[in-house]
């Protein structure tokens, strides 16, 4: 069931006599920053950029950014206003389970009505909600001239210890250049971009040639099956034959040091394989344990699993993005780079370099971790089952079928059950499209250039539920981070950079844009 909210008219004229009543006047304000900061920039000489820039700095400077035309008056309100729609959003607890998202999928609804775009309250499958679980959507109509591009994102989070952070986790609290909160960069800030996207799409007096698709889902922390899996399976009229998608699980990475910045483009993902283990034991007194009991059987069943190797294989999506790697490597890595899967197998000293990082060797093995435990609820009683939750991570081309069957033959006991509990194939999205030529001409733009480079995540996103429909979809936020920043996600005290979202909107639309030129 949907909820559709009467489409008020589009365009510049329309949404300029609406007021966002959470942001007041400040909407009219930011949009002239997005639309024109670059045409700006573009038409005036060297020397008068720097005079320009110096006297928006008088007026104001708000950050240290080198970027003096990102640190003026308009960009400063522009910051002011992406805070407070983060903020917002933040305060909405969609902490999954239950998930509970449906409230903030009505505010993002509400902040489209009031911009004057097309949007919908999409109610998806419940289960343990009782507020309800939906997802938000939204659409900028274009001249009709391509098929429509989604910008996907998701409403719920995974839950914080209050007591290990500084702040309220909900509160959304503004501190300084950031806003801390649980969802602040997974994935409340991408939806936020998405949001300010399309809000600046519909001041256009001259739309783009596709219509542009605003879509923040439920459940994504569990899986998805309830959100962008129920989107795909059951209103992909809601994604109008889009051609293209772009959600989480890419970037732009900071190296620092003066290093171009990296811009990686998410074309597959590593599937899970998550495993429920069951030991069945004799249940009783604890003074007494019988050689049948259920945890002690778990544990020993737990250690030979964790000693099923996993031997290194480099996926052909692996092996070109550590090709593209190899031109900014350090000059000891780059052959070994341009040809990983020899390297791996022949140099020594390589190998061991390349799979002392972590992060590098979960990109060439499969990986698992036990996440839950549980056992007798009482000291002094042995109970008749034990559990373990496995979170394994498969390589593209790995089956969680014969995981699971390794997994078997490990255990081998017979009073120990397991059950797959998510699992899905990979497919990998093409990097020979106008839409990555797009990003990587914006890329290339930056001062310094920046590099991109197809990129294989370790997690899992839901765009695979829309590469499965024939969608190409593609793992990038043009949001620039730190390696470090990535500690945030999921962790305690995580924050987001609010002019780096407000740079993220003014990027996404120049890639749109120069999608239109290319496509």
């Amino acid at each position: 069931m949907s909820i559709e909210a009467k489409r008020p008219p589009q365009g510049a004229n329309a949404s300029k006599k609406l007021f966002d009543s959470t942001l007041g006047d400040r909407s009219s304000r930011f949009q002239w920053f997005f639309g024109h900061r670059r045409q700006i920039l573009r038409k005036a000489s060297r020397f008068n950029s720097v005079v320009f820039s110096l006297l928006i700095c008088v007026q104001g400077c708000a950050t240290s950014s080198g970027d003096f035309a990102r640190s003026g008056g308009d960009f400063a309100r522009a910051k002011d206003r992406v805070a407070e729609l983060l903020s917002r959003a933040i305060q909405f607890k969609s902490v999954n389970p239950p998930g509970d998202e449906k409230p903030l999928a009505g505010f993002f609804s509400e902040t489209l009505s009031k911009a004057g775009i097309e949007n919908r309250v999409v109610d998806t499958p419940s289960g343990d909600s009782k507020v309800g679980r939906a997802a938000a959507w939204g659409v900028v109509r274009g001249s009709g001239e391509r098929r429509p591009l989604v910008l996907l994102s998701h409403l719920d989070v995974v839950p914080a210890e209050a007591d290990a952070w500084k702040t309220d986790p909900f509160a959304g609290v503004r501190e300084g250049d950031h806003v801390i909160g649980r969802g602040a960069l997974d994935a409340k800030g991408i939806s936020i971009i998405h949001l300010l996207t399309l809000l600046e799409l519909a001041e256009r007096d001259a739309p783009l040639k596709r219509d542009v698709v605003f879509l923040a889902t439920p459940d994504e922390e569990s899986g998805g099956v309830y959100g962008a899996g129920f989107i795909a399976r059951e209103r992909s009229d809601l994604l109008g034959g889009a051609e293209y998608l772009l959600t989480e699980g890419g970037g732009i990475l900071n190296r620092g040091s003066g290093d171009p910045a990296l811009w990686r483009i998410g074309v597959v993902e590593k599937s899970p394989c998550w495993l429920r283990v069951v030991a069945h034991g004799t249940p009783g007194h604890s003074s007494v344990p019988p050689l049948d009991a259920a945890v002690p059987r778990l544990i020993s069943a737990l250690e030979r699993v964790s000693q099923i190797e996993s031997p290194i294989i480099v996926a052909p999506e692996i092996a070109q993005m550590y090709r593209e790697l190899a031109k900014l490597a350090p000059p000891e890595d780059a052959a070994g780079y341009a040809d990983l899967a020899r390297s791996l197998a022949e140099d020594s000293e390589f190998r061991h370099r390349f799979m002392t990082l972590r992060f590098q060797a979960a990109l060439v093995t499969n990986t698992m971790a036990v996440t839950v435990l549980e056992g007798g609820s009482r000291t002094n009683v042995l109970p008749a089952e034990a559990v373990a939750h496995i979170d394994a991570r498969l390589l593209p081309g790995e089956s969680c079928e014969r995981f699971t069957h390794r997994v078997q033959q490990a255990i081998a006991d017979p009073g120990i059950s397991t059950e797959v509990l998510l699992s899905f194939e990979t497919r990998s999205s093409s990097s020979d499209t106008p839409l990555y030529a797009a990003i990587g001409t914006i890329a290339a733009k930056s001062d310094p250039p920046a590099h991109t480079v197809p990129s294989v995540t370790i997690g899992f996103t839901d765009a695979h539920y829309f590469r499965d429909i024939g969608v190409t979809s593609y793992g990038f936020t043009p949001r620039a981070m730190r390696r470090e920043d990535y500690a945030g996600v999921h962790g305690h005290d995580e924050r987001a950079d609010i002019g780096t979202l407000a740079n993220a909107v003014t990027t996404l639309i120049e890639i749109l844009e120069e999608l239109d030129r290319l496509d």
